[in-house]
């Protein structure tokens, strides 16, 4: 059952007004995804990680010199769809929400996993993010 789209738009807003478009459909995410340049993709959710640790990341590690030519963001639970798709670019790593990955001219380069969120402090996981900009992200890669 998918979520109410009103109880999870303030948990939307939290990406978008970042700068994070929202890819609501799997032809959506393919454009996405295998675009040239880097994206950073996250895959929101309802649970407390995403809350208290995954969106408060990517948001402080917004304030990094590096950063991702697109943020992009699917919600599991609601865009079930794009969402499926989206995880389809990650092989080898199971579903998971909250997840952050990382990709570069369509390349899947950096994998944050829900078990690597929770429990973490945000502070954490944005330096985590800030070490994969400079990594894949900055011109001299």
């Amino acid at each position: 059952m998918l979520y109410d789209p009103q109880i999870v738009r303030p948990m939307r807003d939290e990406l978008t007004c970042l700068g994070a478009v929202e890819l609501l459909t799997p032809e959506a995410v393919d454009q996405a995804l295998s675009a040239d340049g880097t994206v950073l993709l996250v895959v929101n959710s309802v649970c407390g990680c995403a809350a208290a640790n995954a969106r408060p990341a990517v948001a402080i590690a917004t304030g990094h010199d590096v950063q991702p030519d697109r943020i992009v963001t699917v919600f599991a639970g609601q865009e079930a769809e794009a969402t499926e798709r989206s995880r389809s670019y990650m092989p080898g790593y199971r579903p998971s929400s909250p997840a952050i990955a990382l990709f570069r001219d369509g390349e899947h380069v950096f994998m944050l996993e829900r078990h690597q969120i929770e429990g973490r402090e945000a502070s954490a996981i944005a330096a985590d993010l800030r070490h994969a900009y400079d990594r894949y992200c900055s011109a001299a890669v």
